[in-house]
């Protein structure tokens, strides 16, 4: 046993599974893994789904919130986005590192953070507000990881192409085109949640007259996230020819992102 939860443990080594089988299909070709790995993947969602059920009619209504019950929501939404990616795009090394993505960080914050907790205050009207933000942020984050997922691979196989080096994977990856085009629409999604999440944060701490809170370095790293990615958006959709550009800008708002979650421990917004 990994963890102390049969259904973690149970999500994990069928995920694991599942990986297995869509790495045989994107670096060799077999259509059987596929199969096997997307009936998987299925199954995983299934499992994920009973346990988030569970945790909104049990636990929600608890004035505290387990990382792990975070981190499981947000690899609950990468697993959702793969496969709608399965359904409607032919890309498997897309879903294969959208899965590695949402495995890892499943796997990391189970084994490693178990029993650590995100203290949620009692802000009587502002805790509306503070579970709005959580749940956009969530959100925000599964799909901008699958924008910057997709930021590295135009870079990749732009590279590969510029260098003129082919290879057997990249006929398994959509074109530069279609790459592009999925991460701006992808990232047009997740940047106004990502606002969203921030305004709800931001009148939770007005609400609560914690205006010193608003100079936080988590507060501020989100805005400059926000700044990146508006930039990035604008940059986009003003020109479609400076693409490699456009996806360095998504991967940087990604990198600063990232940067926030890694000041958890020294921000006060979030104590």
């Amino acid at each position: 046993m990994l963890t102390n939860d049969w259904l973690t443990d149970a999500v994990l080594y069928i995920y694991a599974l599942s990986l297995l089988f869509f790495v045989s299909d994107a670096a060799y070709g077999k259509r059987n893994g596929k199969r096997i790995g997307t009936g998987l993947l299925v199954f995983v969602w299934i499992l994920q789904t009973g346990f988030l059920l569970d945790l909104l009619v049990t636990r929600f209504a608890s004035a505290e919130v387990a990382l792990r019950d975070f981190v499981f929501f947000i690899s609950w939404l990468l697993v959702s986005f793969s496969l709608a990616l399965l359904r409607f795009v032919r890309a498997e090394v897309l879903v294969l590192l959208v899965n590695v993505a949402g495995f890892a960080v499943l796997f990391l914050n189970l084994l490693e953070r178990p029993h650590r907790k995100i203290a949620l205050e009692s802000w009587e009207v502002a805790r509306r507000l503070l579970y709005a933000h959580i749940g956009l942020i969530t959100l925000s984050f599964a799909i901008l990881t699958v924008a910057a997922i997709l930021a590295g691979m135009y870079l990749f196989l732009h590279w590969r192409l510029k260098k003129k080096k082919w290879g057997d994977v990249m006929n398994r990856m959509p074109s530069l085109e279609a790459i592009d085009r999925y991460s701006f629409r992808t990232v047009l999604l997740g940047v106004p949640l990502l606002l969203l999440s921030l305004s709800t944060g931001l009148a939770a701490l007005l609400e609560q007259g914690e205006y010193a809170q608003l100079l936080d370095a988590k507060v501020l790293l989100t805005v400059a996230t926000s700044c990146v990615y508006a930039y990035y958006l604008f940059a986009r959709g003003a020109s479609h020819d400076d693409a490699p550009r456009s996806a360095v800008w998504n991967l940087t708002g990604y990198l600063i992102l990232i940067a926030g979650v890694f000041v958890n421990s020294f921000s006060s917004f979030h104590k």
